[in-house]
């Protein structure tokens, strides 16, 4: 069974930072924890960042220069660093894992930040 587990997520400021982190564990010969998406009240799921097992980034271009994802290969851990958030970061953010050619979503976490 696979386990896609997020965790960071809370409320912050405006101007403050949060550490995200997902972890995939379970039974699979091929893991790939590809980062993350984001889903705001009312709107629809939207890429954050991902990060290739190569180390290769792609950002949506409203958090680049303010997020950061990072990997973990060796503990198949994905690390995404937010700084400089706004009220429009708020979102529930999910981490996305491909296991063995199968997509699996985390049950997501709130970033909340106020203004």
């Amino acid at each position: 069974q696979v386990r896609v587990v997020e965790s960071g997520g809370g409320l912050v400021q405006v101007g403050g930072s949060l550490r995200l982190s997902c972890a995939v564990s379970g039974s699979g010969s091929s893991i790939d924890v590809r980062g993350w998406y984001r889903q705001a009240p009312g709107k629809q799921r939207e890429l954050v960042a991902t990060i290739g097992s190569g180390g290769n980034t792609n950002y949506v271009d409203s958090v680049k220069g303010r997020f950061t994802v990072s990997r973990d290969n060796a503990k198949n851990t994905v690390y995404l660093q937010m700084n400089s958030l706004k009220p429009e970061d708020t979102a529930v953010y999910y981490c996305q894992a491909i296991v063995d050619f199968r997509v699996y979503w985390g049950q997501g976490t709130q970033v909340t930040v106020s203004s």
